[in-house]
């Protein structure tokens, strides 16, 4: 009996190569900002003794970072059409993304550690002898506030873009 050829595989994907024109435009370079200073932030928390209100900013600072680090990551390969319905609204997605998420938590997480880091501020004195949170409170604090600085100037670009009518990120 004649063989029977096997079925057709799935279509053939172009070859993944990164997209320079993002990395190099001025949401990727604040992209490459937010995953540095938000990774401190967390870092910073996640390295010392952390109690209470805390562990909402780790919470609130590691899933914007891990969204941001897939936003990114889409972005710079090009692929955000494998997005279901988000894809093709890109723009608009990280637009939301930036000004209501990356602006919102980011500003209270750094709210958070701002008033831990007040209520450890008697240990900075010198001469306390007792371990003291105040600098690594502050330090976090201060990512933070930059962080959500740069989640506010990314959302204000795609803005901008969307405003022009543009329906791409770059």
């Amino acid at each position: 009996p004649p063989t029977v050829p096997p079925p057709p595989g799935p279509p053939a994907r172009g070859s993944l190569s990164l997209h320079r024109a993002y990395l190099r435009s001025p949401l990727g370079l604040l992209r490459l900002g937010q995953l540095a200073l938000g990774a401190a932030f967390w870092v910073t928390v996640a390295a010392h003794k952390y109690e209470g209100a805390a562990h909402f900013a780790l919470f609130a600072a590691v899933l914007i970072w891990l969204l941001t680090l897939a936003l990114f990551g889409l972005s710079l390969l090009g692929r955000w059409e494998l997005v279901p319905w988000l894809g093709s609204r890109w723009l608009l997605t990280n637009l939301v993304h930036d000004l209501a998420l990356g602006v919102g938590l980011y500003a209270a997480a750094t709210g958070i550690m701002g008033h831990k880091a007040k209520q450890r501020s008697f240990c900075n004195l010198p001469g306390y002898s007792q371990h003291c949170l105040y600098s690594a409170y502050l330090s976090a604090s201060i990512c933070g506030g930059i962080t959500a600085c740069l989640y506010l100037f990314s959302g204000l670009y795609c803005l901008w873009r969307r405003c022009q009518d543009q329906r791409d990120i770059v």
